[in-house]
């Protein structure tokens, strides 16, 4: 009986560790920017998604090292409005690597930066954040901002139809 509940045991402590596991992988995309959104994993897949969904894609090129691309992370991640419009509106891609688009770096290769893609495959230039020197980028405090420049983004896309 006591061996019984000995591999009883074991056996939950293995499914404990392989759920754990399970859990970990599908949140690895997210890197912490949302772990109910659905995110792409490359750029490529971003485009294809968009097209075939007619939503606008938001790429957020950002690095771990980065204190400020860990600020804007923790702000985008606690903000409802960004994250119910994240799930819902927009295919996201979040990058800690470079492109070979170099659309995607209109004004310069810098962190955190935030593009927006339409279906056309036009990278929407016209919505930028408050920088005139890094203009895709947004701080913690401009969550306000992205929430407005999102809306534009869907706005724009179902404008230009």
């Amino acid at each position: 009986m006591a061996r019984l509940c000995l591999y009883a045991l074991l056996f939950l402590m293995c499914c404990d560790v392989s759920m754990q596991r399970k859990k970990k992988t599908v949140q690895t995309l997210s890197r912490g920017w949302g772990d109910e959104i659905t995110w792409v994993q490359t750029y490529e897949e971003g485009l294809s998604k968009m097209k075939a969904s007619n939503k606008p894609l938001m790429v957020i090129h950002h690095l771990d090292d980065c204190p400020h691309s860990q600020a804007l992370k923790k702000v985008f991640a606690e903000n409802k409005d960004v994250q119910r419009m994240a799930k819902s509106d927009f295919i996201m891609l979040n990058l800690m690597h470079e492109t070979t688009d170099n659309n995607l770096a209109p004004d310069g290769y810098y962190v955190p930066r935030i593009i927006f893609v339409d279906p056309s495959l036009t990278v929407r230039t016209d919505i930028a954040g408050k920088y005139y020197n890094r203009k895709y980028t947004y701080e913690p405090d401009d969550v306000d901002f992205l929430v407005e420049n999102m809306i534009k983004a869907k706005i724009l896309l179902h404008s230009e139809l």
